[in-house]
């Protein structure tokens, strides 16, 4: 059986992991016979956000913890997870992909990704295994392979789109239910809830993509 790793952020769309994007990624897997692998960094969360009010408080969260709801509590950290382990690493979205896993959101061009998520997405693309990314995820997985120039997407905005390509990435615009392949590199991306509007849409983009990661896996 395959294993296909989903890297976490947290939990929540405004300081984590994008939820829906995480279990239509985990669905999607498990409905093609592949097994997921939880995974995320034991790092403290950059911020915390009240979800509700969209207001960011005080709390002090951990990120591995949080993702730990997602994943039910059977997950691991990021660092003891070898890309030997998987024959494949999809990325979901949130902002946490871009605040937690990198620092992206705040830093842009001159980000900086956890070292552990660096070395994990290192390993995979040395070892031609393929990775996924969603939504805004894709920034943070340019961020740890500027030099290979991967092609992605983040669909269509102008801004981010612009940033990456300063940090040595290619952008392609794409719509919620198409995907972008690097073939070469073996990178698949999707926009998700970059355009949205709504779960029905961007599941469409999520299940090609978990599809063609599968397909690129040589497991």
């Amino acid at each position: 059986m395959k294993k296909i790793g989903i890297l976490l952020s947290g939990c929540g769309v405004k300081d984590g992991s994008e939820i829906h994007e995480a279990i239509l990624t985990l669905l999607f897997i498990e409905q093609k016979g592949a097994k997921a692998v939880f995974m995320a960094p034991d790092v403290e969360q950059n911020q915390v956000i009240n979800h509700l009010t969209g207001e960011k408080t005080m709390e002090k969260r951990n990120v591995l913890v949080e993702s730990a709801r997602i994943a039910r509590g059977n997950i691991q950290n990021v660092r003891d997870v070898a890309a030997s382990d998987i024959d494949g690493l999809i990325l979901p979205g949130g902002f946490g992909a871009v605040c937690n896993l990198s620092d992206f959101a705040s830093r842009g061009k001159n980000m900086k990704v956890n070292p552990d998520v660096k070395q994990l997405v290192h390993k995979m693309v040395s070892l031609k295994k393929p990775v996924g990314a969603l939504c805004i995820a894709p920034a943070t997985l340019v961020g740890a392979i500027p030099e290979i120039s991967p092609s992605i997407t983040v669909g269509n905005d102008i801004t981010v789109s612009k940033t990456i390509e300063e940090m040595g990435g290619k952008h392609r615009n794409c719509a919620v239910d198409e995907i972008h392949v690097d073939e070469f590199n073996k990178l698949v991306t999707t926009p998700a809830y970059m355009i949205g509007p709504g779960i029905k849409e961007i599941a469409v983009g999520i299940e090609k993509l978990v599809d063609k990661v599968l397909s690129l896996t040589t497991g």
